[in-house]
């Protein structure tokens, strides 16, 4: 269980959960496939900013490993 703030840590294909902007207040995750990661610094104080498989775009909260 990584957290997400590192750009490193994430990659095309990994299950992750993410809260996407409308839901930062309640903390409520998402979970699904990154697409593409669309935070191009190497790190993120609130998480790498991520779309979805399903096209939904948040920050990475948690990295599920499930290997």
């Amino acid at each position: 269980m990584k957290g997400g703030k590192n750009r490193s840590n994430i990659k095309v294909g990994q299950v992750v959960a993410i809260v996407q902007k409308h839901h930062q207040r309640s903390g409520e995750t998402t979970i699904g496939e990154v697409s593409k990661i669309l935070t191009k610094s190497s790190n993120h104080p609130h998480g790498i900013k991520v779309q979805l498989a399903t096209r939904e775009v948040g920050r990475v909260k948690e990295i599920m490993d499930w290997e």
